[in-house]
């Protein structure tokens, strides 16, 4: 006899989810109603025109694409952006912004986790905080020199990076060392003033770099149509 369908795959079939590629409807084939089935088609579509995708929207909310997605849920809207390969420094800036967002959103969970936990899963919570502040910067580091230029300021790129490379190591030596008395109190306070003050200064630099980048990419692509 045939499985019967349970109460998600039956909504999932009846579901009918908007999917946009770059501004574009796209049409999914049949047994593609999985975010994951979804996405893999879109990175299809975008390779297969020397594309690749760089951001990736699910009823509205930014997805991560160095993680997997939710295998269940629906969803009813899915949009996607890709960039050439040859503007491939677009998808440097998109990676990083996505990974200031995730890390931002495990230090905000790791606040009030570290109060209510014994010192020792404190200092473990920390510390895989840690490595994860420094992968944004590290991404940045990809980024060409001249790129953006003037337009973040008097300062060239290189040395903005080189100064966020500096504030990221010494707030992670600081808050090491509060994280090595065993005061809970100091760490959960040193999270929520030092860290995500940071995470928001740096997405936010990181923001004026991608519109920076986006009108250049218009401009030449205006230039081209002309």
């Amino acid at each position: 006899m045939p499985k019967e369908s349970g109460p998600f795959e039956w909504l999932n079939a009846r579901v009918k989810t908007t999917v946009l590629l770059d501004g574009s409807p796209v049409t999914m084939p049949a047994q593609s109603a999985s975010l994951n089935a979804i996405r893999c088609y879109l990175e299809t579509l975008a390779l297969e025109q020397q594309r690749v995708l760089c951001a990736l929207k699910v009823d509205g909310r930014h997805a991560n694409l160095a993680l997997p997605l939710p295998h269940h849920g629906l969803a009813l809207r899915v949009e996607a952006e890709s960039v050439a390969l040859a503007e491939s420094h677009l998808l440097v800036i998109q990676t990083a912004r996505q990974q200031v967002q995730h890390v931002r959103e495990c230090v905000e969970t790791a606040i009030p986790l570290v109060l209510i936990n014994p010192r020792h899963i404190a200092r473990e919570l920390w510390w895989n905080l840690a490595c994860q502040l420094k992968e944004p910067v590290l991404t940045l580091s990809l980024l060409p020199d001249h790129l953006c230029g003037s337009a973040s300021g008097s300062a060239s790129l290189k040395q903005l990076r080189q100064w966020q490379l500096e504030q990221v190591a010494g707030m992670l030596r600081d808050v090491d060392q509060i994280c090595q008395t065993g005061d809970t109190l100091q760490l959960s306070d040193a999270l929520e003033t030092r860290v995500l003050p940071w995470l928001q200064k740096l997405g936010e630099l990181i923001h004026l770099w991608h519109d920076t980048v986006m009108a250049g990419v218009r401009l030449r692509l205006n230039e081209n149509a002309l």
